[in-house]
């Protein structure tokens, strides 16, 4: 008897405890890069920091808009922060996929799309401020003398998303929308007027075109379709930047993986940590539908004979690729909020498999993911939430990395024992375009709230020390 109503109380143990698990609300979005919507990223390390050039999603107006142009740095991979605009004269412009800044004639060079055309621009420093390289540095809508291509008739020039690469002859490339090709000259802002269209034995349209060099093959990436269907081929050759070109037999390297929820791996990049045969693929998912995607990094690994092999894509990321020193951070027992805004159900664009809700509880904010946040309620006026560190103890630092960071936020910190009185310690209640929001902290205490004067009512990631 006894034997039986141990059974039953471990039956009746594990069937709540399964209901209280199922009840939880999930996180479909794993670990992004970046705590924030980013596309059509480009990466890279220069001189020890990791450079991070995107188009910032997440401003709900689908093409019609975007965010403001930021450059995120680090310097272990992992945590990224970022600090004004890098390109004064675009703020306000529809700006997207910026390439990697290249380094040419004493300068850097970047090539983003604005306004739906390619342009090329230049500044002393990787971080900017960067200005147009031709002509005066402003936009003229819908287009200027100042693009990277010029017309050749009374149409407009054409092409979006400009991949730049430089050989070991100094040569420069562009790769561009369509499968174009072309050398640039040596100013770094004209085109050979000799344009290629590579070969590829995948056709439809083709976008993010992605160009990269190792062991003396040329690898060329294009992606496919779109939304959920994105995905990535690729055609090599092992002679020159414009050809010949081989095509291997597995040629797609990423697409929708059902399994692991993976959706339209598309527009991102190829990078390596200098010195090394570690090769990395960034790729943009298909998120929260249009333009709300965040962008995850896996490897990329190669067969003996130089083709790629399919990346073993995850939502998990790499993690960091050169680790520093970081301070403890510290656990947070219990969070909770003035608000919770009700659950997203995501619709599907192209693909009726596709299903995903996004839940917005206050402990998304210190899950160590950047793909879950906090969000309040639309209807919220306080726009407040408070970690509960369990006990009293010594506070180093905050670092909050609130909802779209690029419009700027302005909060206040504090701090109470009781949670009932409670003291400033910071923030500031001005905007400012930067995340994280550091302030450092020299106090005592079991409770820290943030609530939030201006900026979007959403919290990434809050992280204590």
């Amino acid at each position: 008897m006894l034997k039986l109503l141990k059974i039953n109380f471990l039956f009746c143990f594990f069937l709540i405890l399964s209901v209280v698990l199922e009840a939880q609300p999930k996180n479909p979005f794993g670990k992004p890069l970046i705590p924030d919507m980013i596309a059509d990223a480009s990466i890279q390390e220069i001189n020890g920091t990791f450079y991070c050039y995107s188009t910032t999603d997440g401003y709900d107006s689908h093409l019609d808009t975007s965010g403001p142009p930021v450059v995120w740095k680090s310097k272990d991979f992992a945590n990224w922060s970022f600090s004004g605009y890098y390109f004064p004269s675009a703020i306000g412009q529809v700006y997207w996929a910026p390439s990697k800044a290249v380094a040419a004639n004493g300068k850097y060079y970047i090539y983003p799309t604005v306004n739906g055309f390619m342009y090329p621009a230049v500044a002393n420093s990787p971080d900017g401020p960067f200005e147009l390289a031709k002509g005066d540095d402003a936009f003229i809508k819908p287009f200027s003398p100042a693009t990277l291509l010029s017309s050749k008739s009374n149409k407009d020039p054409v092409g979006i998303d400009a991949e730049i690469f430089i050989d070991d002859d100094r040569q420069a490339y562009v790769f561009w929308q369509l499968r174009h090709a072309a050398k640039l000259n040596a100013d770094m802002v004209t085109v050979d007027t000799t344009y290629v269209t590579i070969p590829t034995p995948r056709k439809g349209y083709s976008e993010g075109p992605v160009f990269f060099k190792r062991k003396s093959i040329y690898y060329y990436l294009y992606t496919l379709e779109g939304d959920e269907k994105y995905q990535y081929a690729y055609v090599m050759s092992r002679e020159s930047p414009l050809g010949p070109f081989e095509f291997p037999e597995k040629d797609i390297i990423a697409a929708t993986n059902y399994e692991r929820g993976i959706f339209g791996p598309g527009h991102g990049c190829v990078f390596n940590l200098p010195g090394t045969d570690q090769f990395f693929f960034a790729y943009l998912e298909f998120g929260r539908r249009s333009t709300n995607r965040q962008t995850y990094v896996n490897k990329l690994e190669f067969n003996k004979d130089g083709t790629i092999r399919p990346v073993h894509l995850t939502l998990g990321g790499v993690g960091a690729l050169r680790p520093i020193p970081q301070d403890k951070k510290v656990t947070v027992i219990n969070s909770y909020a003035s608000s919770i805004c009700p659950d997203l159900d995501i619709k599907y664009m192209k693909d009726s498999l596709f299903k995903r809700i996004e839940s917005f509880e206050p402990s998304f904010a210190f899950d160590g993911s950047n793909g879950s946040r906090w969000m309040a309620s639309p209807e919220d006026k306080d726009n407040w939430i408070v970690a509960d560190l369990g006990k009293s103890q010594k506070i180093k630092q905050s670092k909050v990395y609130f909802v779209r960071p690029t419009a700027g936020q302005a909060y206040i910190l504090e701090y109470s024992d009781d949670c009932k009185i409670w003291n400033s310690c910071g923030g500031h209640s001005g905007l400012k375009i930067q995340s994280p929001h550091t302030d450092n902290l020299n106090i005592i205490s079991r409770y820290l709230r943030i609530r939030i004067l201006e900026g979007v009512k959403g919290i990434w990631e809050w992280n204590i020390y």
